[in-house]
């Protein structure tokens, strides 16, 4: 793993207001530009930047600045750390416990059907499969398509949830907006939405003749009364 140094500009402001190095030899070891380094002494740059000394973080020993101060030409070299830190191994397809393998494929489907915005690599990323197989179950070509149920891979224990919505963001940025067609649902105008037809029968009933009404109750009282008569003869 290459040494790299840690906070090159706080380092070159302690350099520049601590030793007598030159702006050339200052920028070499903080791999920063001349220029920028004169600017750090003459106050124009790093202003709110406080000085890292290389020395206390083992970085670069004292004897490394007194020769670069006495021979001008003299390029700094970093201290090997006393710490070896291992470098990061990349990130490959997340593995799968055995015990859960089987349930990939109704995974994928799931997130197929329910995420068609995520891309291979991330399906791949999130339950640990390879783009061909994703590609049978996306075509229905896979072995055993006809037994698959699409089920959701937070709850299978494959992924977490947070890994699924960080991929289904980052997938969805820059997407344009789905159209109302495309949700298969539009806003109804203020006169669709309103009751006219319940206000229609209101009206109709207002514009019931009274007197009709009346006439109507009139006769079925009358003929109780017809009938009452009859049975007395």
């Amino acid at each position: 793993m290459a040494q790299q140094l840690l906070m090159p500009k706080a380092t070159a402001v302690w350099l520049v207001d601590n030793t007598a190095l030159s702006f050339d030899q200052i920028a070499q070891f903080c791999k920063l530009h001349p220029l920028e380094v004169k600017a750090i002494a003459d106050g124009e740059a790093a202003q709110g930047i406080k000085g890292l000394d290389p020395i206390a973080t083992g970085q670069l020993s004292r004897d490394e600045i007194q020769r670069g101060e006495a021979d001008v030409n003299h390029k700094l070299k970093l201290s090997e750390p006393k710490v070896r830190v291992p470098e990061s191994k990349r990130r490959g397809p997340r593995y799968t416990p055995v015990s859960k393998r089987q349930d990939r494929p109704n995974a994928i489907l799931w997130l197929v059907r329910n995420h068609p915005e995520l891309k291979d690599a991330q399906i791949s990323r999130l339950v640990g499969t390879t783009k061909s197989t994703i590609e049978q179950i996306r075509e229905r070509t896979h072995w055993n398509a006809a037994n698959l149920a699409p089920m959701d891979p937070v709850t299978l224990g494959l992924c977490s949830q947070i890994d699924l919505d960080l991929e289904v963001e980052r997938a969805s940025k820059g997407r344009p907006l789905p159209t109302a067609a495309e949700l298969g649902a539009t806003l109804q105008s203020a006169t669709e939405t309103e009751n006219l037809g319940y206000r229609a029968d209101r009206e109709e009933e207002k514009e019931i003749d009274a007197d009709a009404v009346f006439a109507k109750l009139s006769s079925l009282k009358s003929a109780p009364r017809d009938e009452d008569e009859d049975d007395r003869y």
